[in-house]
């Protein structure tokens, strides 16, 4: 897969898009792919239908043309499907697109006006072009017929190596993506552009309503999906959903601070109706029914085992009235075995609604659980809610591949230090951030040991701790484990972990997929590239 300008690029025309197709499956993976750039110079609109950067040979920009296209005395022909013929100019209008984007390239400061291969050529997805094709301002190497998409790669590579100038490294490639993502508004508008980019994530979201308009004669789903891709969203739709229909329905997940999150989104459903009956921990939800909670968190066979059996007693003596015709679980991957006959002991029937919410790559805890019963799984592949920028950092870790849908935001910040240096280099970090954004916006979250200023807060009482994530006038503290499910517009992410652990690939996916808008990681990158991967320290390097 080579380096994309867009997962989701728009293509004028079919023809496009199987040039694309053609070329994605045969670049490599330090390559660059774009298709639909636009480049307006000195009054001039020009659109590059495909780009391309090779590493090692040059940049080379493309024209498209599908259908039957063909020269007649010195003239370009194209015949459409409806018969119609009207005369073009390809080969000037890819050449006047290629010196638009070099020029517009040039003058960029991120540029410095570098000089690289550049190349054109012409693509004639549909048409024969026979070997012995020439014209003075179009040779047979600089266009490629249907019968040269199978080798094109090598062809634009041939094309794109003469000696002049110097061949593009990534770096050049990786800086030319950033180029043409567009020159970012001053800082002081950043906070501006993280709501224009909520309220399109949102709207994205809503979108994914039809995933429960496709299940609603179903009664037990689970809805799998990477970090960003609105599960949350659509856990909480479906209880809302199922409540407005006259169902008593349970609400449930693990940690306290998404419980928290659900409570306050619930709350501000206007019809208290369509509110679900209990929203809340699953250790809330034994508490409500009279279980006695382990005196403290070390008590690991307390919370695991005897708790749950407990549960699953006074579950299974319910009365009618409270119990549920469905339950809905929200980052499911973190209930253990034993939790679920305990949860569906509180059912009204065998076919009550089980609908569950997972991101198997948010596995942090050491629990390995899911429901004892089957379940129809479907599948969310777009992340809607991260910018594109964080996104590539952690699609990698995701446990399968993921279309980037958020829009561009500002740049991926790595802060190279020991793990023991990790705290304070975040903190310096936040003093920095503050000057472009909120302390509301800001989350300062560890992958290992808790920041002073979490232990502080929290020795004054979880739900005291909790209630200053919606400070107004602070930046939140926090650690990895407990933020899943919830994000912030800006996170500076402290890797602190002094060793590799088996959790530790989890860890860190959930602490970069936490940030919308704004990432800084702090950490060692030799520790980061053992944990996850040659290709994220570059994601975070670029």
């Amino acid at each position: 897969m080579p380096i994309l300008l867009d997962d989701e690029p728009t293509f004028a025309t079919p023809s496009e898009r199987t040039v694309w197709e053609t070329l994605r499956e045969q670049l490599g993976p330090d390559d660059l792919l774009g298709a639909g750039v636009r480049v307006t110079r000195r009054g001039q609109d020009r659109e590059i239908d495909i780009l391309v950067g090779l590493v090692g040979h040059g940049v080379v920009v493309l024209e498209v043309k599908g259908g039957a296209v063909w020269l007649d005395g010195g003239q370009w022909l194209q015949r459409w499907k409806d018969r119609t013929v009207k005369p073009i100019d390809p080969v000037e209008q890819v050449r006047q697109a290629k010196y638009a984007l070099r020029d517009y390239v040039d003058t960029d400061f991120r540029w410095e006006r570098r000089r690289i291969r550049w190349a054109h050529a012409l693509v004639l997805p549909h048409t024969a072009v026979h070997d012995d094709f020439a014209t003075p301002a179009c040779a047979r190497e600089a266009i490629f017929g249907r019968d040269d998409l199978a080798g094109m790669v090598s062809g634009l590579r041939a094309l794109a190596d003469e000696p002049q100038n110097p061949p593009p490294t990534r770096e050049d490639l990786l800086d030319l993506r950033d180029i043409l993502a567009g020159r970012f508004a001053p800082q002081a508008d950043l906070v501006a552009e993280a709501g224009e980019r909520e309220e399109r994530a949102q709207q994205l979201t809503e979108q994914q309503a039809m995933v429960l308009d496709a299940v609603r004669m179903l009664k037990r789903v689970e809805v799998r999906g990477g970090a960003g891709s609105g599960k949350t969203w659509l856990a909480v739709e479906q209880a809302k959903r199922l409540s407005a229909d006259g169902e008593r329905v349970a609400l449930v997940c693990y940690s306290r601070g998404l419980a928290a999150y659900l409570k306050r989104r619930v709350a501000t459903i206007p019809n208290r109706r369509h509110r679900p009956s209990f929203v809340g921990t699953f250790h809330e939800l034994g508490e409500m029914w009279g279980a006695v909670l382990p005196e403290t968190t070390d008590d690991v066979d307390g919370w695991e085992v005897r708790l749950p059996a407990d549960m699953r007693a006074l579950g299974e003596v319910l009365t009618d009235g409270h119990r549920f015709d469905a339950v809905v679980v929200d980052e499911a991957q973190d209930f253990s075995d034993n939790w679920w006959p305990a949860l569906l002991s509180a059912l009204r029937a065998e076919d009550s609604g089980v609908y569950v919410f997972s991101d198997e790559s948010q596995r942090v805890f050491a629990r390995y659980g899911g429901p004892p019963i089957p379940l129809l799984p479907l599948m969310l592949d777009a992340n809607l809610r991260n910018t594109k920028q964080i996104g590539k950092t952690f699609t990698d870790l995701a446990p399968f591949r993921m279309r980037l849908r958020g829009g561009d935001g500002p740049a991926v910040r790595l802060v190279e230090c020991a793990p023991e240096e990790a705290l304070e280099r975040a903190d310096e970090a936040v003093d920095l951030l503050l000057d472009d954004w909120r302390p509301q916006d800001v989350a300062l979250l560890t992958t290992g040991s808790r920041h002073p200023e979490q232990k502080e807060r929290q020795e004054r009482g979880q739900d005291q701790y909790w209630e200053s994530f919606w400070d107004d006038e602070q930046v939140f503290y926090g650690h990895v484990l407990g933020f899943k499910g919830l994000e912030r517009r800006v996170v500076v992410l402290a890797v602190n972990e002094p060793e590799r652990t088996e959790r530790s690939r989890e860890r860190l996916y959930v602490g970069l997929s936490r940030a919308r808008d704004q990432l800084v990681v702090c950490g060692d990158p030799d520790y980061i590239r053992d944990v996850g991967g040659e290709a994220l320290l570059r994601s975070l390097r670029a």
